[in-house]
């Protein structure tokens, strides 16, 4: 099962139409997938005293982290970085085991020309420094406001052909290089 994360908890956002759209991908090309959206977690999660204690109720997100061969995680740009929520998200997975030797994948969102380069680069350094296996093959999306039709699916069919590619290969990926 690949896991396509939704990197932001903002509702209606670009990135979870993009992230829809990815799931598609993967279940067009036989690949079990399931979209885990950050904008459904608990809102007890945020309370400080979760440090200590995670809430049941984020056991579901957890869990479907620790059991995914592969998370391909889909994050906006938000001030020149990753919503916190992403990275608040991350830190309160376990250690270690949540994303060591886990096969992930990055896909970029972002209204300016680079695509979400910045948060995607952040975030493979989290990923490194975690021990994740890193998919070289990023799909960087620019321009978002305008690359979105009516119905909020990608109008270029290029960045579709490499969401497609990214898919392909991302799941043969993980079935080499997962926990397995």
């Amino acid at each position: 099962m690949i896991e396509i994360i939704c990197g932001t908890n903002r509702p209606g956002s670009n990135t979870r139409k993009v992230a829809s759209q990815i799931e598609a991908i993967y279940h067009a090309q036989g690949t079990p997938a399931s979209l885990l959206d950050l904008a459904e977690l608990p809102p007890a999660i945020f309370d400080p005293a979760s440090y200590a204690e995670k809430p049941a109720a984020f056991g579901r997100f957890r869990d479907r982290v620790l059991a995914a061969d592969g998370l391909v995680i889909v994050t906006p740009e938000y001030n020149g970085g990753a919503p916190g929520v992403l990275k608040y998200f991350i830190d309160m997975l376990p250690f270690p085991e949540s994303l060591a030797r886990k096969p992930l994948a990055f896909v970029g969102v972002a209204a300016g020309a680079w695509g979400a380069l910045r948060p995607v680069e952040h975030l493979l350094q989290i990923a490194v420094n975690l021990n994740a296996h890193v998919y070289p093959g990023r799909v960087l999306i620019p321009g978002i406001f305008q690359a979105l039709d009516e119905s909020g699916r990608l109008k270029n069919a290029d960045l579709v052909k490499r969401l497609e590619e990214q898919a392909r290969g991302f799941a043969e990926f993980a079935a080499r290089h997962g926990r397995g």
